[in-house]
């Protein structure tokens, strides 16, 4: 069957086709409408940006703005430039004319807010900080309002405040933070334990534990509180249980672990004959350390306490088997060391041993994994980064290849 062709139609389709052509003309007029409204330097702004030329940003973005004064966005890129650039009081007068002078949503008065409490945080202004991050607790800033008030308190050494508001951030994150927590009950402990309050210290250190069972400064400082109140057999008993925790830590304690089984009671009278009975075992026991875990912070300290109590025969033959075992120039030097000491004549076993003392230098350190930052003695804390627990508990002996990357960064 034909349909029967309807010529009306000739007569319509070419007003579709003039609407058409009329609609895509305005989108285009309004395109470039659009961004012909954008000044110049913005997109000059966004490319200094991109290489990374922040000053230079700050002054074209400073003129996109005089050009445009209604913009949000401008006032944030600029807020946030000024705080890279270390110009936080400018940064601090931009945010506080905007809330000051402009009309906002709640949304927006709540993004400057942001803002400006990041503003008093670059500026060390944890007091203002602070009390803008309070107000941003039921928003949806709330979990980067915490971050920042925990940053806070750890600076400012509030270990109360940081335990409850890392607990609550535990909660609104879903992130773990029992490492930081039991870190933070170590640091009240040792406040404590400097005030010889040692019930308070022994509370916290608890709460430490109770937080991460695997928190090993907790009985390290309960072995010091214990041995400082001279009870040595308590003191060695917490350092022990550092094995089941994490035994690389071992030769944190090892030295006072040696003092403490010197200083052990026995039943039989001489105090000097106490002594060397309870050195002996110490050294037995450190022996047993190094056999199972082998580590060189307990050989340094085990070397000594042999030299001093045993003679330069039996330092000597622990130094040479530690040698065989596992050669370090650590190891070579106190093998030289002892056998310049059997034989003083022999001067060119002090001229190798000086030798070698002198290519180790200062070489073996702490480094922290986060940053790299280099350390002679242990931290519980990177003094750079303020990273917890991110020393390695050995020291290491860096090759001088290392040592100049770790000067790059």
């Amino acid at each position: 069957m034909l349909v029967e062709f309807e010529y009306w139609w000739l007569l319509i389709l070419p007003l579709f086709f003039t609407l058409g052509w009329i609609a895509a003309r305005v989108d285009i007029k309004q395109l470039i409408a659009e961004s012909t409204s954008l000044p110049a330097t913005y997109f000059k702004g966004l490319n200094l940006l991109i290489a990374d030329q922040y000053h230079k940003a700050v002054d074209a973005f400073s003129e996109a703005l005089y050009l445009n004064k209604d913009s949000l966005e401008l006032h944030f890129v600029l807020g946030s430039l000024f705080r890279r650039t270390g110009e936080t009081d400018r940064a601090i007068h931009l945010h506080m004319n905007l809330l000051e002078n402009y009309e906002l949503t709640d949304q927006q008065s709540t993004s400057i807010k942001v803002e400006l409490a990041q503003d008093y945080f670059k500026a060390g202004l944890y007091d203002r900080a602070e009390e803008l991050f309070q107000t941003l607790r039921h928003t949806r800033y709330e979990q980067a309002a915490q971050r920042h008030l925990l940053e806070i308190y750890v600076k400012e050494r509030e270990w109360s405040q940081a335990i409850a508001i890392a607990t609550e951030l535990e909660g609104s994150s879903g992130i773990s933070y029992r490492k930081e927590i039991a870190q933070y009950s170590c640091e009240l402990a040792v406040n404590a334990i400097i005030q010889q309050n040692w019930q308070e210290a022994k509370y916290h250190l608890e709460q430490a534990l109770d937080a991460n069972k695997n928190c090993v400064r907790a009985n390290v400082l309960l072995g010091d509180m214990a041995a400082q109140q001279e009870d040595h057999a308590a003191a060695i008993a917490f350092w022990k249980r550092i094995e089941m925790q994490d035994p690389e830590y071992l030769g944190l304690v090892a030295q006072k672990m040696l003092k403490s089984y010197a200083a052990l009671p026995y039943s039989h009278a001489a105090a000097e004959q106490h002594g060397i009975k309870g050195l002996k075992e110490g050294l037995t026991q450190l022996n047993l350390y190094l056999e199972t875990y082998q580590l060189s912070s307990i050989m340094s300290v085990l070397y000594e306490a042999t030299l001093q109590a045993e003679g330069a025969e039996t330092a000597a033959k622990l130094a040479r088997n530690e040698l065989i075992r596992k050669p370090s120039l650590k190891s070579l030097d106190q093998l030289l060391q002892a056998r310049a000491i059997l034989d003083d004549e022999q001067h060119d076993l002090q001229l190798m041993q000086q030798t070698v003392r002198n290519a180790i230098g200062d070489r073996a350190a702490y480094y922290c994994d986060q940053c790299g930052f280099r350390a002679k003695q242990y931290h519980w804390q990177c003094p750079a980064c303020n990273a917890w627990e991110s020393l390695p508990a050995e020291p290491t002996e860096a090759t001088i290849r290392d040592i100049k990357l770790l000067k790059r960064k």
